[in-house]
């Protein structure tokens, strides 16, 4: 496929134009993903992320290959970074420091007076011992935002715990209504095919930081957020929560069926599978005139949602013999140009050709300062005065150190090399 191409300045960054967020600094202590997943998108907005990674080992997800960044002719071979790295460090400055040498945390410390947001998702209390605590840094930065994210929270019994995406799917209750139904052949219970307990953490740390700082642009107060992703898979149940809240029932893994709307699902066509999600009860007139299935309408017992539920085997099981008949792309079509919502379940590289995909350019090319094009996959949101822009590759580990230390800090070079020599700071590290 051929991306679009993003017009970059003579530094390989995106051509400048208003955000939403430009003036903010945001010191990103974190790591994985639900935390560089919300310092990503307040990049994309506009505020400058400052990445603080170990000066060794970095980021765990530099690691996590393959794939694996594919370098140009000419452009460096050593350490390419990961996909998964790739797809949440863009618009960031990486600086290598090693936060447990007391100069280190102090250079941190020093960092977050000017800036106005802090992420991070270390155990809890564990950076009370580089002086990196809210508490610390809240003296000498009242005005500071700063986020915490972890698997259980900040109190609670398992807040010394550490949370992974996996465990969470499990413990929150996504994985009890995810995957065929007992008896059914693999109805093991499934985790979703990408973590999404970190994702959702990573969006409602963002929206919690965006108010927050509502909050400090009136006030001048800043404060401390705790973000859990317990907290946050269980808030994202939703309709199957409320499910056993409002009505006692302990919803149960349906496969690809929905648990409160009937027929909305998957069924297998003469070529293949799609999806049919009926929504209303006109939506479902207009699918059985469309199977010319008029006796289904003359059903009472399907005339309404509460009836087609109650009736779910035996109504999917007809349906799913009329729709059989059918080629997908003929029923989709059909089904669509009736008014009853339907398409196909493409695999990932047909996502990406997909037209409507093509023509919302989702996707665009940035390129390293050596030329190697990355592609990646723009904010979905769409902002008509203040757009997302891609002004940085996701950076080498430590690449910008002496950029950002001598911009913010006034260190000078010998200082730098100074640091450098004692393993307080990586080593230069550009593209």
């Amino acid at each position: 496929m051929t991306l679009p191409e993003s017009p970059q300045d003579e530094a390989g960054n995106r051509a400048a134009g208003p955000m939403s967020l430009a003036g903010l600094r945001v010191l990103d202590l974190s790591r994985v993903l639900a935390g560089p997943w919300a310092s990503q998108i307040l990049g994309d907005l506009g505020a400058d992320i400052i990445k603080v990674e170990h000066p060794e080992k970095g980021d765990d997800t530099r690691s996590w290959g393959p794939p694996n960044l594919r370098p140009a002719p000419g452009d460096r071979t050593d350490d390419p970074p990961s996909a998964y790295y790739l797809s949440c460090n863009r618009n960031k400055r990486s600086l290598a420091i090693d936060i447990a040498k007391p100069e280190g945390a102090a250079l941190v410390r020093r960092l977050a007076r000017s800036c106005d947001i802090v992420l991070e998702n270390f155990k809890v209390g564990g950076l009370s011992r580089y002086g990196l605590d809210y508490e610390s840094l809240r003296r000498e930065n009242p005005a500071l935002v700063y986020c915490s994210i972890t698997g259980f929270g900040q109190t609670g019994p398992y807040a010394p715990r550490g949370g992974y995406d996996f465990l969470i799917q499990g413990m929150s209750g996504l994985m009890s209504v995810t995957g065929q139904p007992e008896g059914a052949p693999g109805s093991e219970p499934l985790k979703v095919g990408v973590p999404v307990s970190d994702l959702f953490t990573g969006l409602y740390a963002t929206i919690a930081v965006l108010a927050a700082l509502r909050h400090r642009d009136r006030t001048g107060e800043g404060q401390h957020i705790d973000c859990a992703l317990l907290d946050t898979q269980i808030a994202v149940l939703a309709n199957q929560g409320m499910n056993w809240l409002v009505g006692g029932q302990v919803p149960k893994r349906l496969g690809n069926g929905h648990p409160n709307v009937v027929p909305y699902r998957c069924f297998a066509t003469a070529d293949g599978h799609i999806i049919v999600a009926v929504g209303n009860d006109g939506q479902f007139r207009a699918l059985c005139r469309l199977l010319d299935r008029e006796d289904l309408l003359a059903d009472e017992r399907f005339a309404s949602n509460p009836g087609r539920q109650a009736h779910r085997a035996e109504l999917e099981a007809t349906l799913a013999e009329s729709m059989a008949r059918w080629t997908s792309a003929d029923l989709i079509e059909a089904l669509s140009g009736g008014g009853v919502p339907a398409g196909p379940i493409n695999r990932i590289d047909q996502v990406f050709d997909d037209p409507q995909v093509v023509a919302r350019g989702l996707v665009h090319r940035l390129e390293t300062p050596g030329g190697t094009p990355v592609p990646i996959v723009g904010f979905p949101a769409r902002l008509s005065r203040t757009p997302a822009r891609y002004r940085r590759v996701p950076p080498r580990l430590g690449e910008q150190t002496d950029e950002v230390l001598s911009d913010l800090l006034d260190l000078t070079e010998n200082e730098l090399e100074e640091l450098r020599a004692a393993g307080v700071i990586g080593t230069a590290n550009r593209s």
